[in-house]
């Protein structure tokens, strides 16, 4: 692999244990030891994906985070959250903020090796549906351009809210979106505060695939997540 992974970590000892095993899969490393260098090495020499610990000193991850994705010239890097906070406010948070995944501590270094390929693996694929006009997935057509969905059996009737949403699921498979992310990309800001309108919509949806409902997975606490293939 070649592709190249920031490490924004204030903990030498472990920004030694991650990189020796990073660069023993193949990808090359480079690391920071705070917030501030991070943002700044992110626009200079932008990496294919940042893995940020959330406990930095002198500028939070959460901010760094939130800056990184707001920042047009990073917004598109990927962002593996490591942290020693176990609490699920704070995973959903950091969800929020647009992280791609999030780890806590301990952690296996191949679990991180292996969550970093597979946000990678994600990225590219996604990549690479975003100029086509179909997707195929678990059975699935996603035809764009007619905006419909087709199975071996036909086409099924969806809305355009539930279209939105399997394309969106499909175009990031095993990424967990957070309701508040979906209430965001699919309604807009203006539906905020409507109870159970994600869950309803994904409900119905999931009816409407019939047996390829059962790929759209319920994260417990957190939201939704289309299974990966494999």
């Amino acid at each position: 692999m070649d592709a190249k992974i920031l490490i924004v970590e204030d903990e030498r000892d472990i920004v030694d244990l991650l990189r020796y095993n990073l660069q023993e899969a193949g990808f090359d490393t480079d690391y920071v030891r705070n917030g501030a260098d991070a943002l700044h090495r992110a626009v200079e020499k932008p990496p294919d994906l940042i893995i940020l610990d959330l406990m930095l000193p002198e500028v939070d991850g959460m901010i760094v985070c939130r800056l990184l994705k707001n920042d047009p010239r990073t917004q598109n890097i990927p962002v593996v959250m490591v942290t020693a906070k176990t609490a699920e406010k704070d995973r959903v948070a950091g969800l929020e903020l647009g992280a791609d995944d999030y780890i806590t501590k301990p952690f296996s270094p191949r679990e991180v090796v292996l969550r970093v390929a597979a946000v990678l693996r994600r990225l590219q694929a996604g990549n690479q549906t975003e100029n086509t006009e179909q997707i195929e997935t678990h059975g699935l057509i996603i035809d764009l351009d007619k905006h419909q969905v087709l199975t071996e059996n036909g086409p099924i009737d969806l809305t355009a809210t539930e279209f939105k949403l399997i394309t969106l699921f499909a175009r990031s498979p095993g990424r967990v979106f957070t309701r508040d992310i979906l209430m965001d990309v699919i309604w807009g800001q203006e539906y905020y505060g409507i109870d159970r309108t994600v869950d309803t919509h994904v409900s119905r949806l999931r009816r409407k695939l019939g047996e390829f409902g059962q790929h759209i997975e319920t994260v417990h606490g957190v939201g939704y997540r289309f299974k990966e293939i494999g």
